[in-house]
């Protein structure tokens, strides 16, 4: 049996005026997806247990089946993973975006979605000027790079890992001053990152282009070694890793899973969708379940750029989901199950709690009277609602 599971990241959302009341699921062409929801069952999933943010890695951990109340441990420390970063008990791992302040206002969590190769120059400045034995930086992929800390003793490390921060994505336009990491040393190296990045080339060339400059670090997301196990041991199933973002690839890594590299995997709208569904088409060759992750959906939600988002889910729709049903079948018995992580309406800019449409096909899977795949019919599936983490159990079972 081949398992297939395909998360648009932050795909549903909220109506929207402009779309005729529409969200931008129900507005996107998807026949692919529609046709999954037609053939199989549909249902909704909580994927953010009650209490905690409606973050990525919350949200994806519950995809995979792992309950975030038990083995939730930040972005950080799944990102250093992926960079291939053994962390000590006295590490602690920060993602950091490269954003643009103005006026002491978040204006842009990505500073422009500031390139990779941009990127490494400034971190490579800000580790000559802020980094020493305990501060260290690396280049992780466009805006989202991180920032190791390495405490004197295991007890500050712990007490590091529990500062209160905030993703510069969910301040949107907001003050920065009343959102500053609970931490005095950290907030210094947000502040002193300023003069330093204005005197970067690179960001002078921003500002004569018309960019948003990358003009201040923003850190967050920390946590420490993590500790799950292997997906494989948990489930007794082989799995691959599809996703241009670290905080994905990372969480693969850790979970014992094939991590594809596929060119042109950007995490924004440029990203090669199509060479995303080949290589999971090849990581099912040799495992047996592969989990294809597109990050455009999210940046869409978060840039308030309804258009974008619509086509984002078509060319999810099309390039990914089409793109693998149709070379699914010649690989004998296989189920499919698709689902955002979380929503990130256009209007909102961020990520909410809500649950989100689930719809699963395949072998062994009895359809019900679902015709379309969206947040407003998906709920009258045969499914019902449950809990993100339980939904692999589920996926995998024999009589599903």
């Amino acid at each position: 049996m081949k398992y297939v599971i395909l998360v648009p990241d932050g795909m549903s959302g909220l109506p929207i005026e402009s779309l005729n009341d529409c969200t931008c699921m129900e507005a996107a062409n998807t026949p692919n997806m529609d046709m999954i929801a037609r053939v199989g069952r549909c249902g909704m999933v909580n994927n953010i247990p009650r209490g905690m943010t409606p973050a990525s890695d919350v949200a994806n951990l519950s995809i995979l089946g792992y309950d975030p109340r038990k083995y939730y441990c930040g972005r950080g420390p799944l990102e250093a993973a992926n960079l291939g970063i053994e962390l000590d008990e006295r590490d602690v791992a920060f993602r950091f975006n490269t954003v643009t302040v103005s006026c002491d206002k978040m204006a842009d969590y990505s500073a422009g979605h500031i390139t990779t190769k941009e990127t490494s120059v400034l971190v490579e400045v800000l580790n000559q000027k802020l980094g020493n034995d305990k501060f260290h930086f690396y280049t992780g992929t466009s805006y989202r790079n991180l920032l190791i800390v390495r405490s004197d003793t295991i007890e500050e490390a712990d007490k590091l890992a529990k500062v209160k921060c905030f993703p510069p994505h969910d301040i949107l336009d907001k003050s920065i001053l009343k959102y500053l990491p609970k931490n005095a040393e950290i907030v210094d190296l947000m502040e002193r990152s300023k003069n330093i990045l204005a005197e970067c080339d690179i960001n002078k060339v921003r500002i004569d282009l018309g960019q948003n400059p990358a003009n201040m670090i923003w850190i967050w997301g920390q946590g420490k070694k993590p500790d799950m196990p292997k997906f494989e041991d948990a489930y007794g199933v082989s799995g691959g890793m599809i996703s241009a973002v670290d905080l994905l690839k990372g969480m693969g890594r850790v979970l014992g899973l094939e991590i594809a590299e596929v060119p042109g995997a950007t995490g924004y709208y440029d990203t090669n969708y199509e060479g995303k569904a080949r290589a999971a088409l090849d990581i099912l060759e040799r495992k047996d379940m592969v989990f294809v992750h597109v990050e455009a959906p999210d940046e869409a939600g978060h840039n308030g750029d309804a258009g974008e988002k619509v086509k984002a889910i078509e060319n999810f729709d099309s390039l990914i989901t089409g793109t693998i049903m149709k070379e699914l079948s010649k690989m004998g018995d296989h189920r499919v199950v698709i689902l955002p992580d979380h929503p990130t309406p256009v209007e909102k800019r961020t990520h909410t709690r809500d649950a989100v449409p689930v719809a699963m096909c395949g072998k062994g899977i009895t359809a019900d009277e679902v015709m379309v795949f969206s947040e407003k019919s998906a709920p009258s599936g045969s499914m019902g609602v449950s809990n993100g983490w339980e939904l692999m159990k589920i996926f995998l079972k024999e009589d599903a």
